[in-house]
């Protein structure tokens, strides 16, 4: 029996916030998922490694999904596919740059050999039951980035993917504005599309003036250059490689997505480097400092990352010296200014030349993202029917909606949704009346999933106070202590500076065991319950802190 024949759009993840984008369109019995992104976490989130979606709603209905379409290669859209590929075994659609990365990915999971890939490019046409899908360029801080075109039974559904509007870019990957005026003229029932610079006013700079002042910089360099981008920028990655050739530079890449993501992209056609130019790390030091240029990963302040190691003189075989220059080709996230800024002050230490700050004082980044005039632009190519703004964090979506009033979208026709929200379209009419499951799943180490917010607040607890062991050993015949307590301290007090303290504690869990032992009280969790309660009780009043106590009673 066929489900209710009415299109619906749900937010996986990627509005209300920045990071881990995934969507899905059904229409009856037919799914399509869009990107599949993780984010990475914040200082809060102790010993996590990565947040991904939750996709309870998709394993509810996994025979119903037909395939996962990418719009491009960027962590916050491809980083979740291995662990959602060991729930849901999805055949993937993307493009070329981007479906190398993605089968980087699955290679470190061991996901590649049973994973079906599907190579898409602009030209593509997909047609699957309900759905026709077909593609339009665009342009990123990426290569091979795509639009997404459904073809519905209730109408056209168009997914921008990032973009931006750059019209002399470095890869002469022109946007498709003539398409996109056509898929326009045509009629679009719904867009989607992406609100992370609706804030700044005005359009994005060209990705080509970057070039110009990443050679300016290299030719006033007096020894190494060393800089730092993002690995998937590859745009800018080729201006490294055109300006090291202009100053007779040979190149060194540190950092494994460096690595990955350069030999991806040659192995692709997409960035050319002459042969010989690439060196090891190891043969830095033989080589005069004004012949070399290093391209690292850490442009984020990343603690492990190969710019961190070098501002702290710990990355073996290669080291900063002075009046080397060291360049940040990125601008910080919000949220990361402050790893960054540890990182500029160690390279100032070494006295190394810095070049950092937001791209537009520096003229060493751009954004690859739309900004307003930009935004606006697509509204009036597409001239949707509906619009429901996406990837942005909650102002930016409010921003974003006002753009699409100005240019004629009506305000009941505008969605401002949230992560779980659904928006059902019936006889080409728009509603968000209903939710499905939501929110993040956790990531660490091997485990997907298995630490929730009860093991994150443990975590926060032991990161703030420390912790207590309290060991006891009790005679079962007896019903009496005859070994401990014995307490051991990590990260609350240093117990041989703290002797009496931890005296009284001792004394305090003795006096509470013994006290339950005569009232005939031998269940351990009550024991121990009321040794967290008597000893936290006293902790508190004499030091303000709420150490995690864990009470060990050993039975003989």
């Amino acid at each position: 029996m066929r489900t209710e024949e009415r299109l619906s759009i749900f937010a996986l993840g990627g509005v209300n916030e920045i990071g881990k984008n995934m969507y899905a369109i059904q229409y009856a019995d037919e799914i399509l998922i869009i990107d599949c992104g993780g984010k990475f976490p914040d200082e809060s989130l102790l010993g996590i490694d990565l947040i991904i979606p939750d996709i309870t709603y998709l394993h509810q209905n996994k025979e119903k999904i037909k395939g996962l379409i990418v719009t491009h290669g960027h962590e916050d859209h491809i980083g979740a596919i291995p662990y959602i590929l060991k729930q849901l075994n999805l055949p993937i659609y993307a493009s070329p740059l981007t479906l190398g990365l993605i089968e980087i990915k699955l290679k470190e999971h061991g996901l590649l050999s049973d994973t079906e890939l599907n190579t898409i490019q602009s030209d593509t046409v997909l047609q699957f039951n309900e759905f026709g899908v077909t593609f339009f360029k665009t342009n990123h801080s990426i290569p091979d980035c795509l639009g997404i075109v459904f073809h519905t039974p209730e109408g056209v559904v168009v997914h921008t993917g990032d973009f931006k509007f750059d019209l002399t870019p470095v890869n002469n990957q022109y946007p498709d504005i003539h398409k996109m005026a056509d898929i326009g003229s045509k009629g679009v029932l719904l867009l989607l599309s992406e609100s992370t610079n609706a804030e700044r006013p005005g359009s994005t700079p060209s990705e080509r003036m970057v070039g110009e002042h990443i050679e300016e910089a290299f030719h006033r360099a007096k020894r190494k250059v060393i800089i730092s981008t993002f690995a998937s920028n590859v745009h800018r990655v080729q201006q490294i490689v055109d300006a090291s050739i202009k100053t007779n530079r040979k190149l060194a890449l540190l950092g494994r997505s460096m690595v990955n993501v350069v030999t991806v992209a040659m192995e692709k056609d997409y960035l050319r480097i002459p042969e010989g130019m690439l060196i090891d790390a190891q043969e830095i030091n033989r080589l005069a400092p004004e012949n070399v240029t290093i391209l690292c990963t850490g442009s984020q302040g990343e603690p492990l990352a190969a710019l961190a190691r070098l501002a702290s003189s710990s990355y073996r075989d290669v080291e900063v010296l002075p009046e080397d220059t060291v360049i940040f080709a990125a601008s910080p996230i919000p949220g990361n200014e402050r790893n960054v800024s540890r990182i500029i002050d160690n390279l100032y230490t070494l006295g190394a030349n810095v070049i950092y700050g937001s791209g537009s004082s520096t003229g060493m980044h751009v954004s690859g993202h739309a900004y307003q005039e930009e935004l606006k632009l697509m509204l009036t190519l597409m001239k949707p029917k509906y619009f429901i703004p996406i990837h942005g964090e909650f102002r930016m979506l409010h921003h974003h909606s006002a753009l699409a009033e100005s240019v004629g979208v009506e305000k009941s026709n505008i969605f401002i949704i949230k992560n779980g929200d659904v928006v059902d379209i019936q006889n080409s009419v728009a509603s968000q009346t209903r939710k499905i499951p939501s929110g993040n799943i956790y990531v660490d180490g091997m485990g997907i999933g298995d630490v929730g917010n009860i093991v994150l607040r443990d975590r926060k607890q032991l990161s703030e106070d420390g912790m207590l062991v309290i060991v006891i050993t009790i005679s079962k015949v007896e019903k009496k202590i005859i070994s401990g307590p014995d307490t051991i301290s990590r990260g609350f007090v240093y117990a041989r500076d703290s002797e009496s303290l931890i005296r009284e504690v001792n004394k305090l869990a003795s006096d509470t065991v013994n006290d339950l032992l005569d009232a005939n009280t031998l269940q351990w969790n009550v024991m121990k319950q009321n040794i967290k309660r008597s000893i936290g009780q006293y902790l508190f009043t004499k030091t303000k802190r709420k150490p995690m106590i864990l009470p060990i009673i050993i039975e003989i």
